[in-house]
């Protein structure tokens, strides 16, 4: 039987019971006796980069494209080999140049298979790195054919589109593999590609000749290959834009490349305002590939010498109405100079295994997205009006950012790995990718610092010149560190930009970003209207865009999808995933709930909604009273500001 103790005896036997019940036992008397197991040893399994060439000779890659049924890709690469061995390993690309984090195109290789003098050969998948295969070889092989299918996404809920009926859009890192052990710039390759029947094509790639409705390029190397997407439709036209640019445009539907009168001397202006702010071309030529599409899934990606793009269908055609939707080809642009030619040393690998680190993000996408504001307001891609109502945007979505209270601009550069652009249940405390426009509204800031203490004489222009601008012509890649930003903006115009930057990008608790714009003669006002680019959004996507004022975002149907954190909805229990009922009373409609949120403004007047979550519904009182509140850029002052300068043409008569 068992002992039994009374529960109380005396206050110190009690004191002694309880103490013995509540303290754990000594780490030595919780593992006595038991198994524990000891760490196995990970040992390097693909070997490292040498930067010598790949010594099998030329690889050639036949893609079959022609399937739009499907969607599917069908992909046969032979991978000649020098000297016995008995295993190459071969990977499918996995941190690429872009992306910044790792490529998500392994769910879509499947089928896939490996030969020798067409028998079959077995194969391992990495026990690391699944992105690489290791491939048995018999002896005396020569050569090693690898065949797989891409089964790309059908539908957006599956990921990027990448073929319909009308066009295509060819990514060879998701539709390829490489050897281990060389520099990717030392693999040479020969790539052909399958179209559909009687499809027209575009690409950076050189010495394409065409035999029926496949195209073989020139041989190259496997570097050059991945960054030069194709892309290919039923319904093509070529813009050339002088500069060695060229627009080429394939479109869902053929009117939509009608394009208005306003829209090639824009795009042939936005070639030559690039190169004036650069001060060099490092291209030979450049292909903007353009699709106007709302069926191909959306796509800003840049390469060095090409740039995949996506507009809505109508952007070229509806030129006014759709001013707030062009920015993308600006942005893409730019980055030849800053992320392609110059890029961050930690952020440059020499294979596509080799993890890339993104702490350069702020010069390498917050530069670019200022210059691709500036060059779309100088050449008329954008008005002027729609580049001030985008950085009014920015600047008003930083004002009551819960997430500036703990996070950095430099942390934010981690998020691309953090979280892969997935949605955010409450994207104001977590931060998003704010290096962009952030880093774009920091750069704004040095452009006027640099402009008011030179009176004009400098700007970040010449910043530009010297950073991106030296070796003319030459399209290698030149890595870059911190101190050698510091150090041009300091040749620029002495002052302390290291203490700049510090605050600027690795400070917390800032005050909202708006420094340069006050430098800039402008000043962030609100008003009870949607300024031009807010305007147009909310009018394509059918939203009712109220973060400012009641602190959430809402769909066609009154749906939350998203809430500000702190704001006076989040406060009182509305987020996302609710339901706007009625307002004031009245069912829900955008004009019901503006009208109930401006009668509020009066502060006897409450502002009632009945709001359903799941199966329940409640009716909530919301303590707000400042009406609608969109953000603005107004001028402080009368007669020209710096931000004018900034964004006036280069290009001499414009």
């Amino acid at each position: 039987m068992s002992k039994k103790f009374p529960l109380f005896s005396t206050a110190a036997t009690a004191s002694t019971l309880i103490l013995a019940i509540v303290t754990p036992p000594t780490a030595s008397a919780q593992t006595a006796g038991n198994t524990l197991p000891s760490p196995v040893a990970i040992a390097p399994t693909i070997p490292e980069s040498v930067d010598t060439a790949w010594p099998g000779g030329t690889i050639t890659l036949d893609v079959d494209g022609a399937d739009v049924e499907r969607g599917v890709w069908h992909v046969t690469e032979t991978v000649p080999l020098a000297g016995a061995t008995d295993e190459i390993i071969l990977l499918l690309p996995k941190w690429l140049p872009g992306h910044h984090e790792p490529s998500d195109n392994l769910a879509q290789i499947s089928d896939v298979r490996f030969s020798v003098a067409g028998q079959p050969v077995a194969w391992v998948r990495d026990r690391i790195n699944p992105f690489a295969f290791h491939v048995k070889l018999p002896a005396g092989a020569t050569a090693v054919t690898a065949q797989f299918v891409n089964a790309s996404p059908l539908q957006g809920s599956e990921g990027q589109i990448l073929k319909t009926h009308e066009m295509l859009n060819a990514e060879w890192p998701a539709l390829s593999l490489y050897p281990a052990g060389h520099y990717t710039r030392r693999i040479a390759i020969r790539p052909s590609l399958k179209l559909p029947a009687g499809w027209s094509f575009a690409s950076a790639l050189d010495g394409a000749t065409r035999q029926g409705d496949t195209v073989t390029w020139a041989t190259t190397d496997y570097d050059t290959l991945i960054d030069s997407p194709v892309f290919a439709g039923i319904n093509y036209k070529r813009l050339d834009l002088g500069q060695g640019i060229a627009l080429d445009a394939f479109a869902d539907k053929p009117e939509n490349l009608n394009f208005a009168p306003e829209a090639a001397p824009a795009y042939r202006a936005l070639a030559e305002e690039a190169v004036l702010n650069f001060g060099a071309r490092h291209f030979d030529h450049y292909d903007l590939l353009l699709g106007l599409t709302d069926r191909l899934g959306s796509v800003g990606l840049e390469h060095h010498r090409s740039s995949e793009n996506t507009v809505l269908p109508k952007a070229l055609v509806d030129w006014a109405a759709l001013d707030w939707d062009r920015n993308v080809l600006a942005h893409e642009l730019t980055h030849s100079w800053d992320g392609k030619f110059r890029r961050g040393a930690d952020l440059w690998t020499p294979d596509y295994h080799t993890p890339m680190q993104d702490d350069l993000l702020w010069v390498y996408e917050g530069q670019t997205q200022f210059w691709g504001l500036v060059l779309a307001a100088r050449s008329g891609v954008q008005s002027k009006d729609m580049v001030l109502a985008a950085i009014a945007r920015y600047a008003g979505g930083f004002t009551d950012q819960a997430g500036r209270g703990w996070r950095s601009v430099a942390d934010t550069t981690n998020d691309p790995v953090i979280d892969a652009r997935r949605p955010k249940a409450f994207a104001s405390l977590n931060r998003g990718e704010d290096y962009y426009t952030e880093g774009a509204l920091v750069w704004l800031e040095a452009d006027q610092i640099i402009r008011a203490g030179t009176h004009g004489q400098k700007s970040l222009v010449d910043f530009a010149r010297a950073f991106f601008g030296l070796r003319d012509g030459d399209w290698g890649e030149l890595t870059y560190t911190r101190a050698d930003v510091v150090a041009t903006l300091n040749n620029v115009y002495p002052y302390d930009w290291e203490a700049f930057l510090d605050t600027r990008i690795d400070g917390v608790g800032q005050p909202a970003p708006l420094a340069g714009i006050a430098l800039g003669g402008y000043k962030l006002v609100w008003k009870d209207t949607p300024n031009p680019y807010d305007k147009g959004v909310m009018a394509q996507y059918h939203t009712l865009d109220l973060a400012h004022a009641l602190g959430v975002t809402l769909d066609k149907d009154g749906k939350v999808t998203g809430a500000l954190w702190g704001s006076p909805a989040f406060n009182a229990g509305i987020v996302t995933g609710a339901k706007i009922v009625s307002a004031n009373g009245t069912a829900w409609s955008e004009d019901a709930m503006k009208a109930a949120i401006t009668a509020a403004k009066a502060p006897a007047v409450p502002l009632t909604l009945v709001v359903q979550r799941g199966d329940r519904v409640e009716t909530i009182v919301v303590p707000y009273h400042d009406g609608l509140r969109w953000p603005w850029l107004e001028k402080a002052g009368k007669g020209p500001a710096g931000l004018d300068a900034l964004l006036a043409p280069l290009r001499k008569g414009a």
